[in-house]
């Protein structure tokens, strides 16, 4: 069974545009990237990316994770440990 799934990104009805209010900032944010983890576009994405640039992201991302979920939620939310 998938344990990842992409919902939102298949119902969202809204603007998609970023600086108008909180709420459309989210929104905005969550389709980015669900848009930007799509197998497809990955696979044509990531090669392109220098190493330094690959780097960038993965500590940009793990920065936010550990600022913003304990470790429960870490494992839960975002690993999916079983």
């Amino acid at each position: 069974m998938k344990k990842d799934r992409h919902n939102f990104i298949q119902e969202y009805k809204g603007v998609g545009a970023f600086g108008m209010d909180r709420e459309t900032d989210e929104e905005t944010i969550m389709f980015y990237l669900q848009k930007f983890s799509e197998d497809s576009f990955l696979h044509t994405f990531i090669p392109r990316l220098s190493h330094e640039e690959l780097e960038e992201i993965y500590l940009f991302i793990n920065k936010k994770l550990k600022k913003h979920l304990v470790e429960e939620e870490y494992h839960t939310l975002f690993l999916k440990d079983e």
